[in-house]
């Protein structure tokens, strides 16, 4: 019955797009969200801001003192694609929000990336598969799950693949202006719609406040691995686009990722497609 009537914290350090959707949605759960980021005035109603920057301990730990957190997600986004950047955000910010806090949280949760695996044959790939990223970008990401995991207090990683929704419309934009990708080579995209990132992370974090037992990582993708081939052309379709031209994308693997475990823990997806998120994206 605590579970009920204790009102817990949750501190999203990174507060960023899934970051506010997710505060969003613990809140109307009746939850108190604490939402850290440099600017909080883009926070949406009903998160508690801290205006604060990841890379800067001594003002971390400072607004951070006497501020004990049930659970914390770390959920921040590099500025830009450099190895620089990647190390400050994922690997050093996240030590130095661990270093920050004054008490343990009952749980730690980290937002990573389908990029830490290297597969490129079309494979299927669950948390189990080996991960050897050639990519600078994947690397880190690797460090900073290894930085998470080995903390002294339990902690869940979550790799989230494509993600796209409200705001996020590049392969859109691609399309309506008649680029698409070709059928060869075959390149096979994971993708996931953010308010299921949302959903997925405060499925996970329902369940560690109630004491049941989580993997240490999960794979948060939908049901339904595409290629960029048949992608493009469905929203060519929708659209009512003609396609004049065909180009490759930035070649990030071409792999089948498999959301089995996420599911067998009882997450049901709002859009488990892409066709369905694309779908009440273009309404």
């Amino acid at each position: 019955m605590q579970l009920n009537t204790q009102q817990h914290t949750i501190l999203i350090a990174g507060c960023g797009d899934v970051g506010s959707t997710l505060g969003q949605l613990l809140t109307t759960q009746g939850k108190k969200v604490i939402g850290l980021r440099r600017n909080i005035n883009q926070l949406p109603q009903g998160i508690q801001g801290i205006s604060a920057d990841l890379s800067q301990f001594d003002d971390l730990k400072a607004k951070l003192q006497d501020i004990h957190c049930d659970i914390v997600v770390y959920a921040a986004s590099a500025p830009s694609f450099t190895p620089e950047d990647y190390q400050q955000t994922y690997v050093d910010g996240l030590k130095k929000i661990i270093n920050s806090l004054d008490a343990p949280p009952k749980h730690l949760f980290f937002t990573s990336s389908s990029g830490v695996y290297h597969q490129n044959d079309h494979s299927w790939v669950d948390e189990q598969s080996p991960c050897l990223p050639s990519t600078f970008s994947g690397q880190i990401m690797l460090e900073a799950e290894e930085t998470a995991l080995s903390t002294e207090y339990p902690a869940t990683v979550v790799r989230f693949t494509g993600i796209y929704g409200p705001g996020r419309n590049h392969l859109l934009n691609r399309v309506s202006w008649g680029d698409a990708a070709p059928n060869s080579p075959i390149q096979f995209t994971n993708r996931i719609h953010r308010d299921d990132c949302a959903g997925v992370l405060a499925h996970l974090i329902t369940k560690a406040l109630a004491g049941e037992p989580l993997e240490t990582i999960y794979l948060a993708t939908d049901d339904t691995p595409a290629t960029m081939y048949d992608v493009t052309h469905w929203m060519a379709q929708r659209l009512n686009t003609k396609i004049t031209s065909e180009s490759a994308t930035r070649r990030a693997g071409s792999k089948r990722c498999s959301n089995r475990r996420l599911k067998e823990s009882g997450y049901i997806f709002k859009y488990p497609n892409y066709k369905e998120g694309y779908t009440a994206l273009l309404k």
